[in-house]
């Protein structure tokens, strides 16, 4: 049977849970960028002690709005403030349903007057351009799908990430000079191989960096002097195996299960989103089990958003953001799991009997939105969410969200695996669920991300 939208695939699956549990699709996908450039421990040691350079052009979706009321759309949708908002600047976009919960999130570029442009995973997109077309805005939109859903087999442009300790003097060679002062998360203009280049002062892994970006056609000019650039600075390519693997130290949950599943209020959007969007096809995975969809749902406080939260303005979500304020349940945390046990899980792959789930190196996410239940003397404190292996700190990693009494350095215990041998994502052999240690840690993990750049993101957070 065909299904016209969200609603009707909902309504047909039984619920919410039951769909996103038995999706037949696995993680999310990074595209067209070969799996590894030379071999990825390598490639994450570079943009901790050389620089590293990320291809961010096919694996997220482009919103451009343009318009007299771009910014008015935005503010009535967004918990960030907008009155500091100006061209050249950027912005991390947060979006909630009325009850307080996170739809989506992405990197909100104002690009020129009235006009702008949203990158990142598609469910703040899909929110935005929802009320574009539904309510009273004058503005125009232009959508360009991430390269998985992309019929036009391209983008409209190219993104790179120039990153590490060594990316200034990368860049200096490759525009051929000193660089424009760009404050973070401000946007300044480049010329690389004689070619515009416009660029962010960002920093995915923690360290230094820029988000370039430009027209597509012009693509592989700017990457080759960048490459050719970063020759005597221990540049490498990062490849998609890895790529994803950065947010681990930097402490940034790229996965949180949209916001949408429930609410009378939300039916009309439901009714919108179509039949085989990302909402509809995302797969939920983990040891973490609910009937009810909103026990998945986090909150700004969860997901280290509450220093965005402005309420200077008037936006969905604000009456229940306001009661929320002073009164956080969870708090975002890296978990630093136990290598004694995760070996352990992994010796029981070479034995016969029941064996572990498969922990996959460096990227162990097994689908779209994952949860795994945490536990101390049994009982649930919290949850694990995004999961891999980093080399630079020689550590199985996972952000996580924990009550707010659980303490940095506490030990919680990590239940590895899906219930009753595993559902029927086809990404999930059958097994048994084990328990792997885990010590609570700062987030972000990586010292650097602290200390040095700690300030970049107390600016990012005041600006909101």
């Amino acid at each position: 049977m065909s299904y016209r939208n969200l609603e009707e695939v909902l309504q047909a699956a039984g619920g919410p849970v039951e769909l996103a549990r038995n999706s037949q699709i696995g993680p999310y996908v990074y595209p067209k960028v070969p799996s590894e450039f030379t071999n990825w421990r390598d490639e994450q040691v570079a943009w901790a002690e050389t620089c590293a350079l990320f291809d961010q052009s096919h694996h997220m979706t482009e919103l451009y709005v343009e318009g007299p009321d771009t910014i008015r759309l935005f503010s009535d949708l967004g918990v960030n403030t907008f009155g500091n908002f100006a061209v050249n600047k950027a912005k991390q976009f947060v979006t909630c349903n009325p009850d307080g919960y996170v739809i989506g999130d992405g990197i909100l570029f104002y690009l020129e007057e009235t006009r702008v442009v949203l990158v990142g995973r598609p469910s703040a997109h899909n929110w935005v351009q929802y009320h574009a077309e539904t309510g009273d805005y004058d503005v125009s939109l232009e959508r360009d799908e991430r390269t998985a859903v992309n019929p036009t087999g391209r983008r409209k442009v190219y993104r790179f990430q120039v990153q590490g300790p060594n990316a200034n003097e990368v860049m200096k060679k490759a525009t051929g000079g000193d660089l424009p002062e760009i404050k973070f998360f401000n946007m300044g203009d480049l010329t690389i191989a004689g070619r515009h280049v416009r660029a962010m002062h960002h920093g995915m892994s923690g360290a230094p960096g820029l988000e370039l970006f430009g027209p597509w056609e012009e693509a592989e000019e700017v990457r080759a002097a960048i490459v050719e650039a970063g020759g005597d600075y221990g540049l490498r390519q990062v490849g998609s195996r890895v790529y994803a693997t950065n947010t681990l130290e930097s402490g940034w949950i790229p996965c949180p299960l949209p916001a949408v599943f429930t609410g009378d209020d939300m039916k009309a959007y439901r009714e919108w989103l179509p039949a085989n969007g990302y909402e509809a096809t995302g797969s939920l995975g983990g040891s973490f089990y609910s009937n009810d969809i909103a026990d998945y749902y986090l909150t700004p406080h969860d997901l280290g958003y509450w220093p965005f939260v402005k309420f200077d303005h008037d936006f969905v979500g604000r009456d229940a953001l306001e009661k929320m304020v002073d009164n956080p349940e969870r708090k975002k945390v890296t978990l630093a799991w136990n290598g004694d046990d995760v070996a352990r899980a992994m010796g029981t792959w070479f034995k016969k009997g029941d064996a572990a789930k498969y922990i996959d190196l460096p990227l162990s996410n097994y689908s779209t939105w994952p949860y795994d239940k945490l536990l101390v003397d049994g009982e649930m404190v919290g949850i694990s969410t995004f999961s891999g292996y980093s080399y630079n700190e020689r550590s199985m990693l996972s952000l996580g969200i924990v009550d707010v009494d659980v303490d940095l350095g506490n030990e919680v215990t990590l239940v590895w695996g899906e219930e009753n041998g595993g559902s029927a994502k086809p990404v999930v052999e059958r097994h048994a669920q084990t328990e792997i240690r885990a010590i609570v840690s700062p987030c972000p993990y990586s010292e650097v991300a602290r200390t040095s750049y700690a300030e970049g993101w107390r600016t990012k957070a005041a600006v909101g």
